[in-house]
């Protein structure tokens, strides 16, 4: 019902913001850029369906693999204790599981197109047990929530950019981000967990401080480490996990006497039809946002709040990466694109661009991740999910300034 509310949002703040520009400045242009945005953000959507197809069908090829290999069931009986408590309404074992696990350890090592696939797996597994097909059941907003906090240990893609961007350190905004995406994390989970009224006992609680002390022992590692060396050794560590996931895999459906090739292309299968499922949510939600931001209604808001931080007496260095702030939550690219602006508006180092590359790291693409995963199984009744997965947001997207301002302000 939210994202319904935001949808309609979206057009009616960009058809009145169009308005009033056309009346106070005669600029009757803004209407053209809107509707040439729609068509664009259409054609967009329909390009990310097409170039996740390659990577749907290699992970779901490779996941068909550990499935039938007994690796994902495995998987799942190893985090039954952790997961039971987080997703009561999965049964023990079941495969969705190890899928859901490994979507998010995906995530933490910033492997988002090996995340993905395996994500809309876990979609798929925990549809097989919903009695309403149409409407999020808990487990399903927990992971949404959880994907949408986006708990990240090896930020590798804002490194590289940084580093292309000539930042002298472009691994600097490495623990801003992982304090600020942990703290995101636990509070969507803490808050998720009161609400669907999960109550904490000594496992969950020591899981939860397992992870927040080997976060802490990441943050202790790479800081250790000379500058130069943490994105090559963090590269390095993810691309050797993925690949390690992939023969485990293979071995293991070899062990089983299955044919892998066979079974890879029967879960690669799957991924091409699930690519073409997920066009009418991506098309929704990215000409929502298109039209929003080309109407100029999105720099009007970041103007505003500008004027008001000033006005307050607060300092207001930090409000040159709202925009990034406030498109992260609706497009990945976009908000790439308005981080890399602002590096090459006022330089890498720049206290302003490091804020931004801090924030784009700190939660991922709230609504990308709502389409996709539920427009891969149909769901359109999607509950309270897009309400506690934009708290997430808002908290990553606080804690990243607040971060940024303790390690990089003079």
């Amino acid at each position: 019902m939210i994202l319904n509310y935001i949808w309609i949002f979206f057009f009616a703040a960009a058809f009145i913001t169009a308005i009033c520009v056309s009346a106070s400045t005669g600029d009757v242009s803004i209407w053209s850029d809107i509707m040439n945005s729609s068509f664009d953000q259409a054609a967009f959507a329909f390009e990310i369906s097409l170039g996740l197809t390659g990577v749907l069908t290699l992970w779901l090829g490779i996941m068909k693999i550990g499935e039938r290999g007994g690796v994902i069931a495995g998987l799942a009986r190893l985090v039954n204790p952790f997961f039971s408590r987080l997703f009561p309404g999965i049964p023990a074992g079941h495969p969705a599981m190890g899928s859901i696990f490994m979507n998010i350890s995906a995530n933490m090592l910033g492997l988002d197109n090996a995340a993905t696939p395996m994500g809309l797996r876990a979609m798929q597994e925990m549809q097989s047990l919903n009695k309403k097909k149409d409407t999020a059941t808990d487990a399903m907003i927990m992971f949404l929530v959880l994907n949408s906090s986006g708990l990240c240990l090896i930020p590798i893609s804002i490194m590289m950019y940084r580093a292309q961007g000539g930042a002298s350190n472009p691994t600097d905004i490495f623990i801003p981000i992982l304090v600020a995406t942990t703290i995101a994390t636990l509070v969507g989970l803490t808050a998720l967990c009161i609400k669907q009224r999960i109550r904490p006992d000594r496992v969950l609680l020591s899981w939860l401080g397992g992870i927040a002390a080997f976060v802490a022992l990441v943050v202790w590692f790479f800081s250790s480490l000379p500058a130069e060396k943490v994105q090559v050794y963090s590269t390095f560590a993810a691309n050797v996990i993925l690949f390690s996931v992939i023969i485990i895999f293979i071995a293991m459906g070899v062990r089983k006497k299955i044919n892998v090739y066979d079974t890879f292309i029967e879960g690669a299968k799957e991924g091409f039809k699930t690519a073409v499922m997920i066009i009418p949510y991506l098309v929704a939600i990215l000409v929502a946002i298109g039209m929003f931001r080309a109407s100029g209604a999105l720099d009007f808001f970041t103007d505003g709040v500008e004027w008001f931080v000033g006005l307050c007496g607060f300092d207001t260095q930090w409000v040159g990466a709202l925009p990034t702030m406030l498109m992260k939550p609706l497009s990945g690219s976009g908000s790439c694109a308005l981080m890399l602006d602002v590096m090459k508006e006022n330089g890498a180092d720049a206290f302003v661009s490091q804020v931004a590359a801090a924030v784009r790291g700190s939660t991922d693409t709230t609504f990308y991740i709502l389409a996709v995963y539920f427009g891969s199984v149909g769901v359109m009744k999607t509950r309270y999910a897009a309400g506690y997965a934009l708290l997430a947001d808002v908290v990553g997207a606080v804690s990243a300034v607040i971060t940024a301002y303790f390690f990089f302000a003079h």
